[in-house]
């Protein structure tokens, strides 16, 4: 099985790509963040050419804001939309949405931001990842998503400047440990630079001044099949990209072999 997650950051502005990457990468399993689109919309949108693909669809989205999107071409089963008992900022908001693929609960997320420490922002971030672990069962288990927490600081470009910001404080790291899931890509290359977020902003991509958030969390029967972990780099690349790059893990085994943590490597890399 193949298993992706990408956040697109508009799946309206981002069809053009994300389409023609399924047909190069033909995932199994596509977990999508930000699709930011109601359910009719995404359907009008892409459901026929998704269905051309032979992927089912678990889609859960608003206007403008969140929304995620599960893909499967190994099946969909027990599809709970939303997170359950999950808090609300105030109302309950599309970040969550899971499913049974060819055995493995996939749990596709888009966890809250948290936009400034100590803020309500910042608390519902926190109660929204009690409130998925909770949700979460023991065995056979895939999160998959842009958790927007940096899990260490090797995830980090220059951890100084991100002293004191959300994404990196210790609540929110002891929230993704509490977990109790397997880092995927960091299990499989403990010491590589490896990010999946880069800023808009000039030169930040092309330095590979990122971080690493869009993560694929595993149970550890799940993780040790684990035959490739890898960023693929080149979907953000060109004209109009998202600011995240998918990743991509393979189980079993590895359609293009075990290539390497990131996919092509960063052009101009900023080192240590």
């Amino acid at each position: 099985m193949r298993l992706a997650t990408w956040n697109v950051n508009s799946v309206r502005q981002r069809a053009a790509r994300l389409l023609p990457w399924l047909d190069e990468r033909r995932p199994d399993v596509v977990c999508l963040q930000e699709t930011k689109l109601a359910d009719d919309a995404f359907d009008t949108l892409l459901g026929e050419e998704l269905a051309d693909r032979g992927y089912a669809v678990a889609r859960h989205g608003e206007p403008r804001w969140n929304g995620v999107a599960l893909l499967s071409r190994v099946g969909l089963e027990n599809t709970v939309y939303g997170l359950p008992d999950g808090p609300g900022f105030p109302h309950a908001e599309a970040r969550a949405v899971s499913a049974t693929c060819a055995g493995i609960r996939v749990h596709c997320v888009y966890v809250p931001n948290g936009r400034e420490v100590d803020s309500d922002h910042y608390r519902y971030k926190l109660a929204w990842l009690d409130a998925l672990r909770n949700s979460l069962d023991d065995g056979n288990t895939v999160v998959a998503g842009d958790l927007n927490i940096a899990p260490t600081d090797a995830d980090l470009f220059d951890p100084a400047r991100f002293v004191d910001s959300t994404h990196v404080t210790p609540a929110e790291r002891d929230a993704l440990h509490a977990l109790g899931l397997v880092d995927v890509v960091r299990e499989r290359w403990p010491e590589e630079r490896v990010f999946s977020y880069w800023d808009y902003r000039a030169g930040m991509f092309h330095q590979d001044l990122g971080m690493r958030i869009d993560l694929v969390l595993a149970t550890a029967d799940v993780a040790a099949r684990t035959a490739a972990a890898w960023v693929d780099r080149k979907a953000r690349k060109g004209a109009g990209p998202s600011d995240h790059a998918p990743v991509i893990v393979d189980l079993d085994t590895a359609p293009d072999g075990d290539i390497g943590p990131v996919v092509p490597p960063p052009s101009a890399p900023r080192r240590r």
